[in-house]
């Protein structure tokens, strides 16, 4: 089993937060109670000294760490199941990710995962934390995710994403017509009464979207998104809290917003649409090995472009 990576330091970004708050957000694969376990066993050292969970750390102090990790994919088996392989080297792997594929195995979602996926392409991702997953997408986001195929690389990876290094754009279509571009800065955290939803909330994590408009149809707007943070549902919650929502969203949006005099044919796209028209489109971040900026895009989908097609075709037939 490989080892835990052994020297750590504390990123500015959590200067002055608790242990193993610090802790739970460098290591995301690893539960709290797990974390806060090592610690309390003196497998966890601050400046080369055994502490409490609870103690504030401050930027660049060392964490050293004598870890033998849990084996993290022991309930996850390989499956042959199709990837669509954008880019790869001895460090990582770019996967493009289909509507309908679930990133790793929950409740409910056991098999057939992209996890189970990369065990099988790759069999040495067993020996990182979930196939090396650093990131993730809905179900039914399409788009690029980055793989680290190793310890190594699986830390610096989580490093750039937690110092907002990594950049991650998205295309989406939403409903109504934006006027023009703007930036979204508002918390976002669990519904109190519905636990599928995330929600705008005061005591939520901090969230980042900005966006720009792309395209104005008739009742549409193509957008692009680049966020600063990584919530779930982040651009979803954002566009809703708008009142903007991703068309095709199933938790976000009550029903379809279908122009006048809509053509047959765009309103049954429109209605066919039953994922959230979202996008991981371009994926950017320096190469683990080498430091080299690298940036990879991937073309929308079939049924974002169709869409995308019929709108264009309704507001040409029906004008503004």
């Amino acid at each position: 089993m490989p080892e835990f990576p052994s020297k750590v330091q504390v990123p500015e970004s959590l200067s002055g937060q608790r242990l193993d708050v610090v802790l739970a957000e460098m290591f995301p694969d690893y539960s709290r109670s797990r974390l806060k376990q090592w610690i309390q066993e003196g497998q966890v050292l601050l400046e080369g000294q055994q502490v409490k969970p609870k103690i504030k750390v401050f930027t660049d102090q060392e964490l050293q760490l004598n870890i033998e990790p849990i084996e993290s994919n022991e309930e996850c088996l390989p499956e042959d199941i199709p990837l669509d392989i954008a880019y790869e080297d001895d460090a990582l792997i770019v996967v493009n990710k289909p509507a309908g594929l679930v990133v790793h195995p929950a409740a409910g979602n056991r098999q057939g995962t992209l996890q189970n996926a990369l065990l099988f392409y790759d069999e040495r991702l067993a020996t990182v934390p979930r196939a090396g997953i650093v990131h993730r997408l809905d179900k039914d986001t399409t788009g690029l995710m980055v793989v680290a195929r190793n310890l190594v690389s699986h830390k610096y990876l989580v490093e750039q994403i937690m110092q907002r290094q990594m950049q991650r754009e998205y295309q989406a279509l939403v409903h109504g017509v934006l006027t023009g571009g703007g930036t979204v800065d508002q918390p976002i955290g669990r519904h109190s009464h519905d636990r599928v939803r995330m929600t705008v909330r005061e005591d939520g994590k901090p969230a980042v979207s900005h966006y720009r408009v792309l395209a104005r149809f008739r009742a549409h707007t193509h957008i692009h998104v680049k966020l600063e943070t990584g919530r779930t549902h982040q651009i979803r919650v954002h566009m809703q809290h708008l009142r903007h929502p991703v068309v095709g969203d199933p938790i976000y949006v009550d029903r379809p917003r279908i122009p006048a005099e809509a053509d047959k044919d765009f309103v049954e796209r429109l209605r066919k649409m039953e994922r959230q028209a979202l996008h991981a489109w371009r994926l950017s971040l320096a190469h683990p090995d080498t430091g080299e900026a690298m940036t990879w895009e991937a073309a929308l989908p079939d049924d974002m472009q169709c869409l995308i097609a019929a709108m264009q075709k309704d507001l040409e037939t029906h004008g503004k």
